[in-house]
């Protein structure tokens, strides 16, 4: 079975030999792939709609995969048992809805080996929820889909992690720790091929939030513009300087 380069990078991450939920799953394309390659022998693949969630059900039913991916229907979390899964995959989501689907099950997610998100946006917010909540961000990466950039981010929990004592080959110095969460830290550490691409794209948009505040009196958006100006000048070093 092929897949979009995105699910494909997504696949990568899963580790081998840990059962593995996809939420949010729709046909099942992820379940059945990790499955065909090898990658695990067992998949809880679940959705909150029923159209997608009879779409998986017809595929895994069509390739005979039935004793090893279970197709259940429900909210986020909410299907799965303590301790039953390892491994947890949540994509194509927006970040503020995957950080409130692990909030809502706090017994299920603390007994998670790893966590791999890929957030439509508001990664910055997601990241930040892992922090805060004793996750470590451990690994990221861009995949570049149709023109679009998505990030896809790995996080485990910090108790299981072992300081990393390296120095980061890039200037973390100038980067505010918003601005940082809102790039990624793992992104900057591995200096990804697509950062580039991602700090360009976010100069654009801090551009076009400039040229909004510019048009309003208000003191409170005086102080906004200041900020994302400060976010921009920073970016535009980090192009300038390192990339």
């Amino acid at each position: 079975m092929e897949l979009s380069n995105r699910l494909r990078e997504i696949a990568a991450l899963v580790p081998r030999g840990k059962i593995v939920a996809d939420i949010g799953t729709d046909h099942a394309l992820l379940p059945v792939y990790l499955i065909e390659r090898g990658i695990t022998n067992k998949v809880i693949a679940t959705d909150i709609n029923r159209g997608p969630f009879e779409s998986a059900r017809q595929a895994v039913k069509a390739k005979g995969l039935q004793d090893m991916i279970d197709v259940r229907r429900g909210n986020g979390l909410d299907v799965l048992f303590p301790g039953e899964v390892q491994a947890v995959i949540i994509a194509g989501m927006g970040g503020n809805t995957i950080r409130q689907v692990l909030a809502d099950c706090p017994a299920e997610v603390g007994l998670f080996e790893r966590l791999i998100l890929q957030p439509m946006n508001d990664a910055c917010d997601l990241r930040r929820w892992l922090l805060e909540n004793g996750w470590c961000l451990i690994d990221e990466k861009l995949v570049l889909e149709a023109d679009r950039l998505y990030v896809i981010i790995v996080a485990e929990p910090c108790a299981r992690i072992t300081p990393c004592e390296s120095k980061p080959a890039f200037p973390y110095e100038i980067l505010s720790e918003d601005l940082l969460l809102e790039i990624g830290p793992c992104l900057i550490l591995k200096n990804d091929p697509n950062l580039s691409l991602l700090l360009r794209k976010l100069l654009h948009d801090y551009m076009v939030i400039l040229e909004g505040l510019a048009k309003s009196q208000k003191t409170e958006n005086k102080a906004k513009a200041q900020s994302v100006e400060n976010k921009a000048a920073a970016i535009r070093e980090v192009l300038g300087k390192w990339l």
